[in-house]
């Protein structure tokens, strides 16, 4: 599932279609993605209407456009937004379709386990602006992260990490990293974390946030090798620090990599 960065560079794809009329909407009205939507609203509220600007957080974007309309659009698994020419023929997964006169803006997905929802009015709408602060935000102090940790004692840090009512945007592969630069075992639990080691969770979880949003927000770049990012992915990967073997396995359901040596 994409995370923090890779939703902030996918974002930035319908970018061509900013100040452009939808001249002409479409949407396959028995797609999952609209779950809980009145799916019937989509057409007449983006049909006309001039897109306007668009933000992420975490692993979720609003997309305004005018006429005070909002798109609110959740990847999940395999969902993508795409700028693709303005004669395009929608696909059986392009859910929703934004016809421009230069481009057509599209949000594809297949195993439909993203979501798209609109709201009209003034204000951003409430499921948006209640969203915690983001880890690579100013807003982000440490009494978050504090009242994680003191509200889920048993939990294991990675299982932790992973709750989006804290921690929104941080998925796999960055819990991993936080961790594996930490050398903190993705097992330790959570009311084991001294008041020093908080505020130390604290800056690491910005400083990876940040980073992975100039790095891979920015340009779709890999971080540097010397982070446990480019290492992570396969069976028999090695530990940049130490050098030796990664493990992986299963933790509460979710693939979990670490060095047994350096997070002991």
């Amino acid at each position: 599932m994409p995370e923090l960065a890779e939703v902030e560079y996918h974002r930035k794809i319908w970018n061509p279609g900013l100040g452009c009329k939808i001249v002409r909407a479409q949407v396959n009205a028995r797609a999952r993605v609209f779950r809980g939507e009145p799916v019937e609203a989509f057409v007449p509220a983006l049909q006309g209407a001039i897109y306007q600007d668009s933000v992420a957080h975490g692993k979720q974007m609003l997309l305004r456009f005018s006429r005070q309309i909002w798109l609110g659009v959740h990847l999940g698994m395999s969902g993508e937004l795409l700028c693709l020419p303005a004669d395009h023929l929608p696909q059986k997964h392009d859910h929703l379709v934004l016809f421009q006169k230069a481009q057509t803006l599209v949000f594809r997905d297949p195993r439909m386990f993203g979501r798209l929802r609109l709201h009209q009015g003034r204000q951003a709408p409430s499921w948006w602006s209640d969203l915690p602060p983001a880890p690579g935000s100013e807003d982000f102090q440490l009494t978050q992260v504090q009242s994680a940790l003191a509200r889920h004692p048993k939990l294991p840090l990675k299982t932790l990490l992973l709750d989006q009512e804290y921690f929104p945007g941080i998925g796999n592969w960055m819990a991993d990293e936080i961790l594996w630069q930490l050398q903190w075992s993705p097992t330790r639990p959570a009311h084991a974390i001294a008041a020093a080691e908080q505020r130390r969770l604290h800056r690491v979880l910005q400083k990876i946030s940040r980073q992975a949003l100039a790095i891979i927000g920015e340009t779709w770049d890999d971080p540097p090798r010397s982070w446990l990012f480019q290492h992570r992915w396969r069976d028999g990967g090695q530990c940049p620090r130490c050098r030796q073997g990664l493990s992986r396995a299963e933790l509460r359901g979710r693939t979990c990599c670490w060095c047994p040596q350096c997070q002991a």
